[in-house]
């Protein structure tokens, strides 16, 4: 196991959390002058799988795959196009097969979230399709203390 320190391990906390970065661009915006909804959404897809394949080891990439059960989303601020903005996203306290995974959206430099989700993945074997418990290999890899709730 790679025990190299990487952008991302630790990611339990919006100070921890794994960072991207992203621009408006005039195809994400709405008749509101606005990046859409479902943008949004994408986004936080995004940066989740970033995440996931810049930490996850190749060999557990290809056992298992996460899907989404349930998306929260709370705005708060418009983006426009041209923006930048910082996409931000940790862990939750996992729960058998369930990873929660909040994602913060805020125009770069500012003090609130524009946007802020929570999604709830769970975890599935890749062959079988059925759900599957988050092992330790998986903890490991992000670095992280062990936050699953037997």
């Amino acid at each position: 196991m790679d025990t190299v320190s990487k952008p991302g391990m630790g990611a339990i906390s919006f100070e921890a959390a794994f960072l991207a970065e992203r621009t408006a661009r005039a195809e994400e915006i709405d008749q509101l002058g606005h990046v859409n909804n479902a943008v949004y959404l994408h986004w936080v897809q995004d940066i989740a799988l970033e995440h996931w394949y810049l930490l996850a080891p190749k060999e557990v990439q290809d056992r298992v795959i996460f899907v989404v059960l349930r998306h929260e989303i709370d705005y708060r601020e418009p983006i426009l196009e041209g923006e930048e903005v910082e996409l931000r996203t940790w862990l939750g306290e996992i729960k058998g097969p369930r990873l929660p995974r909040y994602v913060d959206i805020r125009k770069k430099g500012a003090k609130r979230f524009a946007a802020r989700s929570l999604t709830t993945w769970c975890m599935l074997d890749i062959k079988t399709r059925r759900p599957k418990r988050v092992g330790d290999d998986i903890f490991e890899a992000f670095g992280l203390p062990r936050l699953l709730k037997d």
